[in-house]
């Protein structure tokens, strides 16, 4: 969290974080898309060999005031591959929401756990843990094949009891609703430490 005295926003970091091609991408695409060009950055993406990292911000004013302050949100996705953890640390730092984009795919069950290890294993590094950030599941690609039921998917990936949305991302369904979510826990969780 980063107070802007003099235009009184407060910035607040919210970090789209899962395995590689779950989604999350995607997820910032289609957000940026959808928001008001006159309260939003430009749309900045850092490419590397498979995949991007992207970072926008904008103004929310939908959600209201913080102590008479407009909450400005900075939106970014981490490449989830292993060989950028070093990338996926920098990102996490001052982190003030997380939503994990995992991937409904029965077969990727070992990339979502190995992901969700690394966040915690990097939030701790930083003094945090996932029992201390606000945080959201989001199981993506539900309109694929083969996928886990969302009772498999809770019970490998939910065991802090977390909000979850179903979302199919390549079409929109769930990516408004999972940021509408994370927003309000994370707004919740600034105005009681605040």
């Amino acid at each position: 969290m980063f107070i802007n005295w003099a235009q009184k926003e407060i910035n607040l970091k919210i970090v789209y974080y899962g395995p590689g091609l779950s989604g999350k991408t995607t997820n910032l695409e289609y957000i940026y898309q959808q928001i008001d060009p006159s309260l939003r950055g430009e749309l900045v993406t850092l490419k590397t060999r498979e995949e991007r990292t992207l970072y926008f911000d904008f103004l929310q004013l939908e959600f209201g005031r913080i102590k008479g302050m407009h909450p400005k949100f900075n939106l970014y996705t981490i490449p989830g591959q292993v060989y950028y953890a070093q990338s996926r640390r920098i990102i996490l730092r001052g982190v003030d929401g997380i939503v994990f984009v995992a991937d409904s795919q029965r077969d990727r069950m070992i990339e979502n756990l190995d992901s969700l290890l690394d966040l915690e294993e990097n939030l701790i590094n930083e003094g945090k843990s996932l029992e201390s950030v606000p945080w959201v599941l989001q199981y993506n690609k539900r309109d694929l094949p083969h996928i886990s039921t969302v009772e498999e998917l809770d019970r490998k990936l939910n065991f802090l009891r977390v909000p979850t949305i179903e979302a199919v991302a390549v079409r929109g369904t769930g990516v408004i609703e999972t940021l509408k979510r994370i927003i309000q826990h994370v707004m919740a969780h600034v105005q009681e430490v605040m």
